[in-house]
């Protein structure tokens, strides 16, 4: 009788790990991917432009409009 012997193969992560990211997902990024700024500033969270103020009072007046329809 012969035997069969099955080498066990070890499990290999395609990234190297960096215990020091703190979180699970940012251990398996690459160093390189963590490092980057971001390449221009962000502007401020709570900045109103006339974009936002059209487009406020579009989706206001067309829901405006569409009620009236509705409800006439």
């Amino acid at each position: 009788m012969s035997t069969i012997t099955i080498a066990k193969s070890r499990r290999r992560s395609l990234v190297l790990t960096d215990e020091g990211a703190r979180h699970p997902f940012l251990v398996s990024l690459p160093p390189h991917v963590r490092s980057e700024a971001p390449d221009k500033p962000l502007r401020a969270a709570w900045v109103v432009t006339r974009e936002d103020i059209r487009g406020f009072a579009s989706a206001y007046f067309a829901s405006l409009a569409a009620a009236l329809v509705f409800l006439l």
